[in-house]
């Protein structure tokens, strides 16, 4: 990764509470330049603590020991309150609201899913935060947002010991989706919403929201692998 440049950001106070959460969200705007002078800009009261571009180059917005406004309402594992307990990252990406011509997602470039991984490594090494609280933005706040999309490469980075990926779906019986979805960490009080960003990360190739039988076995399957953590 090279060094990482400094735009220094307004949009911070101190925490509450210590690190232990680690957050990925994509920028959502139509370029970097727009979404980096959003996060500067004092009238948008939202920040992160590091900006990964296309080509890998990284910025940083916030100090790693204060507290970025990047999470919003969100809970996760029981906790709100998410921005005092993170470190939030975001990767330059269109996301749903700019996609390519031909509908598609836009993709995540090598390089830049390089530089997450490395940016990511040193920060979940520093803060020891545990690896089940490596999430999404949908992770945390699933009845607002889709990010960082289902078209992130999860898989990849859990190769990579950024998070988690099951490498089996047999998996213990559990009483229903919900004590599932729970036991990793969702806010099941939409279980619809908790199930659809549940497939963006854990079952891309399709989100609709239905807990079908492949849903059921991979949400088993990922449970027991967090509890199991």
């Amino acid at each position: 990764m090279s060094e990482i440049a400094q735009q220094p950001s307004p949009n911070f106070d101190d925490r509450r509470f210590p690190v232990s959460m680690l957050v990925l969200h994509y920028t959502g705007m139509q370029t970097g330049e727009a979404a980096l002078e959003r996060m500067c800009d004092p009238e948008a009261s939202v920040s992160a603590h590091y900006m990964v571009w296309e080509s890998g180059d990284v910025v940083q917005l916030v100090d790693e020991d204060k507290r970025a406004w990047h999470a919003g309402v969100s809970r996760w594992q029981g906790e709100e309150e998410l921005n005092s307990r993170s470190i939030g990252i975001e990767i330059v990406n269109g996301g749903h609201d700019w996609r390519l011509k031909d509908g598609r997602l836009p993709p995540y470039p090598a390089d830049q899913i390089d530089a997450v991984i490395a940016l990511s490594r040193d920060i979940v090494a520093r803060w020891s935060i545990p690896q089940t609280r490596i999430v999404g933005h949908s992770d945390i706040a699933p009845t607002r947002k889709q990010d960082p999309g289902e078209h992130f490469p999860w898989a990849r980075l859990a190769g990579q010991g950024i998070g988690l990926w099951p490498l089996s779906l047999e998996a213990s019986q559990r009483p229903s989706i919900d004590a599932a979805l729970q036991a990793i960490g969702y806010d099941t009080s939409d279980l619809g919403a908790a199930v659809t960003a549940f497939q963006r990360r854990w079952r891309p190739a399709r989100v609709d929201g239905l807990v079908d039988a492949d849903t059921r076995s991979v949400a088993f399957a990922v449970a027991d692998l967090y509890l199991a953590s």
